[in-house]
């Protein structure tokens, strides 16, 4: 199979949850023997042609000259390259900035679109982009031969709003089992004597409900947030959070080992996604063996069950801060198990090799 995947900035991960799955998937299906090209920023760090047997191709991006439009610019460019590379198929990963020309995509390709979340629910747009992004999903599934979806919650959501059948795929996940206490010395941080999060700095992940828990608690431990801030929101969280001597701001890190540890040896790990499927950073602590309390909604519990604690506003999470993960090993083990059996990379990217050759066996 020829394989093209559009719709991240880019592998080796240096953004988020779809270039970590890219930098995995792509990977395996250049060691199964597929041909595989991933798209990347002409702003990515990593310059070369070649990643472990991978394709990259990069292509203009403007977002670094006019923000948020530049992701349609550089959409629209990896677009247009595609239609000239014959690929048999087209991962597009996400719709956010590329449905809008998903008229475009090239008509002899199979086009497999993961629909990532419910973008248009995120609180950090306004009414008219939430209505622009409901219309994009749209595009994305009149446009596309066949679909994903990386919760049971997304795929349900699909089949109720559009009658369209998508294929549930998890994200996935590798157990971490070599923990390095050397890793915390360069944090200032001490063994389960810090709490936690890891996230984009965004409303709907509810960092603020999380960190007004902890300044209503009184804790007096770290608590650690994890995620690039270079946001008016970012920012504005910092600024508010300045004077508590305990809440820390560590900003983006992508050094896989070093978040593994980081939540391996957390006290509390907190997360507050509430819009989306299936997320990375969930999964990833849970296979770090991290006690886990998240936000209350339908994505999360999907995935943890019995296997964590919930909250809903601040005074649950101040309620939380005071959690051991010793009284609570079964748990962390339940999810451990989970990982294995239902999450690991192997798995996952097998499962999509899988589904991609039966979307080109019926296209064909």
């Amino acid at each position: 199979m020829k394989l093209g995947i559009i719709g991240t900035r880019g592998i080796p991960n240096h953004h988020g949850g779809f270039e970590q799955f890219t930098e995995y998937f792509s990977v395996y299906m250049a060691n199964a023997g597929h041909e595989v090209y991933v798209y990347n920023s002409h702003l990515h760090p990593f310059q070369e042609k070649q990643y472990k047997g991978v394709n990259l191709i990069h292509k203009r991006d403007m977002e670094d000259k006019i923000g948020t439009a530049g992701q349609f610019v550089y959409d629209l460019n990896c677009i247009i390259d595609a239609k000239k590379r014959d690929f048999d198929l087209i991962l597009q990963l996400g719709y956010t900035s590329s449905s809008v020309w998903g008229s475009l995509l090239p008509k002899k390709t199979t086009i497999v679109t993961n629909m990532d979340g419910l973008e248009w629910k995120r609180s950090k747009y306004n009414g008219l982009v939430q209505k622009f992004l409901k219309r994009a999903e749209k595009w994305a599934i009149n446009t596309s031969d066949f679909l994903v979806s990386d919760s049971i919650g997304i795929q349900s959501y699909i089949k109720e709003t559009y009658q369209k059948n998508s294929e549930y795929i998890a994200y996935g996940a590798e157990i971490f089992g070599k923990p390095d206490k050397s890793v915390l010395d360069s944090y200032g941080l001490m063994e389960e004597n810090y709490n936690m999060l890891i996230a984009r700095l965004e409303p709907e992940n509810n960092i603020e409900t999380i960190l007004d828990g902890v300044v209503k608690s009184n804790d007096n431990i770290p608590f650690v947030v994890v995620g690039k801030y270079n946001s008016n929101y970012g920012e504005t969280l910092r600024d508010k959070y300045k004077d508590n001597l305990y809440i820390r701001f560590f900003g983006g890190i992508y050094d896989i080992e070093h978040l593994n540890n980081l939540r391996f040896f957390s006290k509390v790990y907190f997360h507050g996604h509430s819009v989306g499927g299936t997320n990375p950073s969930l999964l990833e602590a849970m296979a770090s063996q991290s006690l886990i309390a998240a936000h209350d909604n339908i994505f999360n519990k999907s995935i943890l069950g019995d296997n964590a604690f919930y909250f809903r506003d601040k005074n649950d999470v101040a309620a939380l801060l005071s959690l051991t993960k010793s009284d609570h090993d079964h748990m962390i083990k339940n999810n451990l198990d989970k990982i294995e059996i239902d999450f690991k990379w192997d798995k996952i990217n097998g499962q999509y090799e899988k589904y991609l050759l039966e979307c080109l066996s019926s296209n064909a």
